[in-house]
Parts: C-alpha cells; sequence; structure tokens
C-alpha cells in the first residue's frame, strides 16, 4: 500500500534533520505498527542523505561485519568492500560515521537495535561513549529503532539505561487512529471499518495483508487458514517481548475479554491467587496491554470502582473470540468459529469499540469547539446500578459532558436520552453549579422528532436542580465518522 499519515511523525524528523546540531532519535512501539515503514519512507524522500541498517538476530560479530560493510558500501556505492570488511571494534565504526558526518548533515536510522543490545550487552554503553566523546559535535541525525519493547524500555528508556537523556527527541508510534481507515478502505460502509477495526486495530501491517474486495469477515476468514499463522502467532509473539512465561497472562487476558475487570473476577474465572493476579496485572498493565480505567469524575486512580480492560484492539478480539479455538482453526474448522464471532462481534463492537470512537469525537470535538463546553478529561461513568459510557469533564469551568451510544440496526429511540437525564444528578459532582451537555451516538440514527423529546426531557429534568443543560446533540455513525475523517487524528510526539 502506499505510505499514509504520520503526519506529526514526518514533520518531527524533518524537525531534527533541520537542526543545526547532531540530534539523536529513540523510536519505539510494538511490532509491525510501522517504525521501518516511517524510518524508510522519510529516507526516501531524501536519496543520498542518509543510511538505513536494519541488525538481524545473529552474532555480534556478524552484526559489526553487517554494519561495517553497509558504511563502506554507502562510502563508495561503485566498490563495493570484500566480503570479509569489517571494522575491529564498534568505537571505529562509530568514528567513521564521525567523519562521514562532519563536512556534511548525514542521517543514520539503525533498525531493530534490540538485537544488537541481545548480542552485545555493553553495545549501549559504546554507543553512549560514542556520542558523548565524538557523535554529539558532528553533524548527525541518528535514530534508533526497537520494537522488543522490554529490551526497549531497560535498556534505552530506563532512567539507569546509558542512553538516559541523551535523545532530542522520544517517539513511541502508536498504531493508526479509527479515521485511517477510510483512507485504506475506501469502499468499506463506515460500519464495515468499525468491524474491520475491531478486529485488526490500528496496525498498518495486519491492514495491509488484508483484501479490500473481500468482506470483513471473508478477509478474516482467509486470514485464519491454517497456511496463513500470524493472526494466532502474533499475540504470543508480543507477550513474549516482555515475559518468558505468558501462560497465566493469556489466562488473565483472556477474563478481561470475557468481562472480568476486577481482581476478584479475574481471581475467581482464572482460579489464580490474589497475590498472583496482582502481579499478572502489574506487568500487564506495564506493557501498555492493559489499563485501569476508573470513573472519570474521580481522581485517585486506586478507586475502588476501577476496572481492567484491554487496550489492544487486535489482541481484544483474538482472546475474545480465537484463543480458545485455536486447535478447531489449526484443523481448518472455521464455521462454527466465523459463526460465533458474526453473532457476538455486534454487541462487542457497542461494548468497546464504538464506544472508544464516541470517547475520541467528544475530546476532538471539544478541542475544535464544536460543542458548546470544553473537557479535558473523557471516560466512563459507573456504579453498580448503572454505566455512562461517553462523560467529558472539566473541573476548573464545572463544565459535563454526558453521552450515550449503541451500536443499533434500527434508529434508537427517546429512551436512551431519557435514561441519562435521569442519572445526571447522581453524577454532577456536589458543589457549585455545573453545566451539563448531552450526546447521543446512535450508529444508525435516531427516530423522527426525537430530538426535540430529547429537548425537552433534559429541560424538564434539569428545573430545580444544581446543575444547568446547555443542549443536546444527536448523532449517528456516518457523522462521527465524517468528522473523524476531516479532524487530524495523530498524537503529538514527545520532544525533550
Amino acid at each position: 500500500m502506499d505510505f499514509v499519515g504520520r503526519d506529526a511523525e514526518l514533520k518531527l524528523l524533518d524537525k531534527l534533520w533541520d537542526s543545526p546540531k547532531a540530534t539523536l532519535l529513540i523510536l519505539y512501539g510494538r511490532r509491525r505498527v510501522g517504525k521501518t515503514r516511517l524510518l524508510t519512507h522519510w529516507l526516501k524522500q531524501r536519496e543520498g542523505v542518509g543510511l538505513y541498517w536494519v541488525a538481524e538476530p545473529t552474532s555480534a560479530f556478524d552484526q559489526l561485519r553487517s554494519f561495517s560493510q553497509a558504511i563502506a558500501n554507502f562510502i563508495d556505492p561503485e566498490a563495493p568492500p570484500p566480503s570479509d570488511f569489517s571494522y575491529s571494534t564498534w568505537e571505529h565504526a562509530f568514528r567513521q560515521v564521525t567523519l562521514l558526518s562532519k563536512e556534511r548533515r548525514f542521517a543514520l536510522f539503525i533498525d531493530e537495535v534490540t538485537y544488537l543490545l541481545d548480542a552485545n550487552s555493553d553495545f549501549a554503553g559504546i554507543l553512549q561513549k560514542a556520542w558523548d566523546h565524538w557523535l554529539t559535535d558532528s553533524n548527525l541525525f541518528l535514530a534508533l529503532s526497537g520494537s522488543q519493547m522490554g529490551l526497549m524500555q531497560k535498556q534505552i528508556l530506563s532512567y539507569q539505561a546509558p542512553l538516559y537523556g541523551r535523545a532530542t527527541a522520544q517517539l513511541e508510534l502508536q498504531p493508526l487512529p479509527f479515521s485511517m481507515t477510510n483512507v485504506y478502505f475506501p469502499q468499506y460502509s463506515p460500519a464495515d471499518r468499525v468491524a474491520l477495526y475491531a478486529t485488526w486495530g490500528g496496525v498498518p501491517a495486519y491492514w495491509e495483508r488484508l483484501e479490500p474486495d473481500l468482506s470483513v469477515m471473508d478477509n478474516l476468514s482467509e486470514q485464519l487458514l491454517p497456511a496463513k499463522s500470524l493472526i494466532l502467532d502474533e499475540p504470543r509473539l508480543l507477550l513474549q517481548d516482555f515475559i518468558n512465561d505468558p501462560y497465566n497472562y493469556v489466562g488473565v487476558m483472556r477474563a478481561i475479554t470475557f468481562g472480568a475487570q476486577s481482581n476478584s473476577d479475574i481471581m475467581e474465572r482464572t482460579g489464580l491467587k490474589g497475590g498472583h493476579v496482582s502481579k499478572y496485572l502489574s506487568i500487564l498493565r506495564d506493557t501498555t496491554f492493559v489499563t485501569r480505567e476508573v470513573p472519570v469524575t474521580e481522581f485517585a486512580t486506586d478507586s475502588r470502582r476501577g476496572r481492567y480492560l484491554v487496550t489492544d484492539p487486535y489482541l481484544r478480539f483474538f482472546y475474545r473470540f480465537l484463543s480458545a479455538d485455536q486447535s478447531k482453526l489449526a484443523l481448518g474448522e472455521q464455521q462454527q468459529v466465523l459463526k460465533s464471532i458474526n453473532d457476538s462481534l455486534p454487541q462487542f463492537i457497542e461494548t468497546y469499540t464504538w464506544r472508544e470512537i464516541c470517547q475520541e469525537w467528544l475530546l476532538r470535538a471539544s478541542a475544535r469547539e464544536e460543542i458548546p463546553l470544553s473537557v479535558e478529561r473523557v471516560g466512563g461513568e459507573w456504579k453498580p446500578s448503572y454505566t455512562i459510557d461517553v462523560v467529558g469533564i472539566n473541573e476548573s469551568e464545572r463544565n459535563l459532558v454526558l453521552g450515550t451510544c449503541v451500536w443499533n440496526d434500527e434508529p434508537a429511540d427517546v429512551d436512551l436520552i431519557q435514561e441519562l437525564a435521569k442519572r445526571t444528578s447522581a453524577i454532577v459532582p456536589k458543589g457549585e453549579t455545573w453545566l451539563v451537555f448531552y450526546l447521543g451516538f446512535a450508529a444508525s440514527g435516531w427516530k423522527d422528532s426525537v430530538a426535540e423529546q430529547a429537548d425537552q426531557i433534559i429541560q424538564t429534568t434539569a428545573e430545580g436542580k444544581s446543575w444547568k443543560s446547555v443542549g443536546v446533540r444527536l448523532l449517528d455513525l456516518n457523522e462521527v465518522d465524517a468528522d473523524l475523517s476531516r479532524w487530524p487524528g495523530f498524537l503529538k510526539p514527545s520532544v525533550m
């Protein structure tokens, strides 16, 4: 596929390249998120200004020889070096890089740097010394990229790592947002693209394996064939970047996707002891594959109402629908699995993907003043008796936005807004008067005259209360999709 998106990330690379000083970028992120594609795309737009080299899982000696030959080939592409040519040490190789970048700006992108760290535990220290003594005074733009997140965090990103504090910029490359499905799959309907995002998430490498002429379910059927094992092998590889014994972690992830969202529920479903569950959850949170949400109106992260969620859409889908049926799929018995997915997918989308898309819409709409109230945080609100899936809050301005979201085949009725209005007094923080705005997200739209009825219900409910309504807005999937497609959907990279 053509390279699309990543505007903020490309601008960051441009900024680092245009700097008059030596610059160091640490680029990291989960497997297949597009780190290599980002670096190579940027370099291809500037032919001859730099070198992209990818480390391989081989011996330290082979790695140094491969890097040395890549440098020699760059210096004189017309006279390739002998097959056994190698600089004697990495220090010698980095001195050559310094000479290359003395007279002109030079970009050096080292990909899969974790293979170097695996083969040579001293590599990060060697590079740190080279950077401090020679490279920092050169005209070099150096980027280090890696996918083994556990190793990247330990040897590159942590406070104790040799290179800590040397990076000019540090970028965790995120999966593409939902809005980019419109660019990759323009022939799909918005509903199909939501289903695709619920299944594959925003990882470009997964999207590129799909056939745009096939439906989402037909694509899934193709990818579940025994000869195409990526969808079944990938979760194990992702977890192994952090942990060596994934078995109990898999049990915890599966329990969460089946609705066990508290420690006690996870203990009951997995049969694990409480101390073990807490340990596994702590490590899974460090991987960012699992998060613990608290009601958005609470400030305490240790709230007793906190709940665990699998954040990665692909892992969430895998552990909910595929993990337990791998034996059937290995034998080519797909139909029963696919039928179960097809039957359960609408509820799965409403519970997770549609809710997250609606929350994103609220945050971006507020930033663009598309709604009358500004919000700073967006999340959900819940108690044993109810759940409000879309809530935005701004404590300093005492603004509250409450939203309901449903994934349905028929237009929604006014009772959804009525239920939202009914819960308002229990959600509004006590104290001074708050302003409240309401949102209704119904995938298939709303019945006629619901807007007028909803406004009347909210005004009636607000009478005599310690909060004031400023209106209601009803949206369907097409509107949400169109808005997110025209609003930039990329996270701003962090520059140190």
